[in-house]
């Protein structure tokens, strides 16, 4: 398991101990953001993407391609 993935694991297991009222205080401070809401809409197109036939892309590299055309902008 590579450092970043123990990292995520810690903190979605401590998300998940979380009473459901912190979870939502949590997460409406995350979909605040807007890069954050961003990002958590990618993936979530990105799930729903997997299900269907193509290319694959691995997230990382889509990120990796976004920041950098919102860079050039």
């Amino acid at each position: 398991m590579k450092a970043s993935q123990a990292t995520a694991e810690v903190f979605f297991t401590a998300f998940k101990a979380l009473k459901s009222a912190d979870r939502e205080a949590f997460i409406e401070k995350v979909v605040s953001n807007a890069s954050f809401r961003d990002d958590i809409i990618d993936i979530a197109l990105i799930e729903d993407a997997k299900k269907m036939k193509g290319k694959a892309i691995p997230a990382s590299e889509y990120f990796k391609k976004r920041r950098e055309k919102d860079n050039r902008s």
